[in-house]
C-alpha cells in the first residue's frame, strides 16, 4: 500500500498543480497581456512560451523536490492509509494525460519521418543563398515554404513557390524560416504540444498557445525586417502571392514543423502585411534599452520558484511540513 499511495499521490499532485498554474497563467495573460503591446515580438514569444511550461516545469520540480523526498522521509513503510476513489481518480486523469502525451509524440515523430521520407524521395536538392540546412524542391498542390523536424531541420520549397515569387521575394520568405531556425520554434512546438497533451480537461492552455504561435510568427517576421525596410516589403509581398494561391480548403500537413502562413487563416495573413508594412515605414532595431527588464519579466519567475524549490528540499523541517499538508489532503480526498 505504501507504493500505491505513494504513486497515486504522485499523479495527482502532477495533474493539480500543473492544472492550477496552467489556469493561473493563463489568467495572468488575459489580464496583462496587453501591456506586452509595445513589445518586439520575440520578446512576447519568449514570454508566452515561459508562461505555457512554466506550469509542467513546476509541477515536475514540486515533486521530485518535495513530494517524493517527504514523502519517502515521513511516511510509514506499512501504513494503513489506502487510496480513495477521489484520489484514485485524480491519479487515473493524471496518468491517462501523461499517456497520451508520449503517445502523441511518438506519433508525431512517426508522421514526420513518414512525411520526410515521401518528400525526399520525390525532391530534388536545390542550392538557395543564405539557406544553411538541406534544402529540395519538391511538387506539392499547397504553395509551401517549410521547415520540417527539429533534430535535423530540412527546408522544402513547392515548385509553385519558386515560380510565382521574384527571387527577392524568395530572399525574404528564407529570412523569416531563419528566423524560426534560429528560435528553435519546431523544437518550441512540440513541448507546447506535449504540455497541451498532459491537461486532459483544462483547456486554457489553449489561450496561450494560440498567443505564442501568433508571436512566433510575428518574430520571424521582425527576423526578416531587421535585414532591411525593403525586405519586410519582399515578404509581405511573398505573403499574399502564396496566399492568393492557395487551392480552396487546402492545408499542408506538418506534424512537426512551420512554415511560411503559420497557423492562421486569411485574417491572421492580412494582419501580418499591415505589421510588415508598418516596419517597412521604422527603424527595426534588434533590441532596446528594456530588453533588460524584458528578460527578468521572463525569467525571474521560474528562477524564484526553483530557489524556493531548492531551499524547501534542502530544510527538514520544511519538507516535514510537506509531509503535514500531504496527510491532510489525502484525508481530505476520503
Amino acid at each position: 500500500m505504501f507504493e500505491l499511495l505513494g504513486l497515486s499521490l504522485l499523479l495527482a499532485t502532477l495533474l493539480t498543480f500543473n492544472s492550477l498554474a496552467s489556469l493561473a497563467m493563463a489568467s495572468l495573460w488575459r489580464v496583462a497581456g496587453s501591456m506586452t503591446r509595445g513589445w518586439t515580438a520575440v520578446s512576447r514569444a519568449r514570454l508566452l512560451f515561459s508562461l505555457r511550461t512554466l506550469p509542467a516545469v513546476l509541477a515536475c520540480l514540486s515533486v521530485a523536490l518535495l513530494l517524493v523526498p517527504s514523502y519517502l522521509a515521513y511516511e510509514p513503510r506499512h501504513t494503513t492509509e489506502s487510496v480513495s476513489f477521489k484520489l484514485g481518480l485524480l491519479a487515473l486523469i493524471s496518468a491517462a494525460g501523461i499517456v497520451v502525451s508520449i503517445y502523441r509524440g511518438i506519433a508525431t515523430h512517426h508522421a514526420t519521418r513518414k512525411l520526410t521520407a515521401d518528400w525526399l524521395r520525390q525532391g530534388k536538392p536545390v542550392q538557395i543563398a543564405g539557406v544553411t540546412i538541406e534544402a529540395y524542391q519538391i511538387e506539392h498542390t499547397f504553395p509551401l515554404i517549410a521547415i520540417v523536424g527539429f533534430l535535423r531541420p530540412r527546408l522544402f520549397v513547392a515548385s509553385q513557390v519558386l515560380r510565382i515569387l521574384a527571387p527577392e521575394e524568395i530572399s525574404a520568405a528564407l529570412a523569416h524560416e531563419n528566423g524560426h531556425l534560429a528560435a528553435r520554434d519546431n523544437l518550441k512546438r512540440g513541448l507546447l504540444q506535449a504540455c497541451r497533451d498532459v491537461l486532459l480537461i483544462i483547456p486554457s492552455g489553449r489561450l496561450l498557445d494560440k498567443a505564442w504561435s501568433e508571436a512566433s510568427e510575428e518574430a520571424a517576421d521582425e527576423n526578416a525586417a531587421r535585414q532591411g525596410k525593403g525586405v519586410a516589403l519582399d515578404l509581405a509581398s511573398a505573403l499574399v502571392k502564396i496566399a492568393r494561391n492557395i487551392p480552396q480548403g487546402a492545408r499542408p500537413t506538418m506534424p512537426a514543423g512551420v512554415f511560411l502562413l503559420g497557423d492562421e487563416e486569411t485574417k491572421g495573413i492580412k494582419s501580418r502585411v499591415r505589421r510588415l508594412l508598418a516596419l517597412a515605414t521604422t527603424e527595426c532595431r534588434p533590441g532596446s534599452r528594456y530588453d533588460v527588464f524584458k528578460n527578468l519579466l521572463v525569467w525571474a519567475p521560474p528562477s524564484i520558484l526553483l530557489a524556493a524549490l531548492a531551499i524547501t528540499a534542502t530544510s527538514p523541517f520544511l519538507l516535514s511540513r510537506v509531509h503535514y499538508l500531504i496527510e491532510h489532503a489525502v484525508v481530505a480526498l476520503r
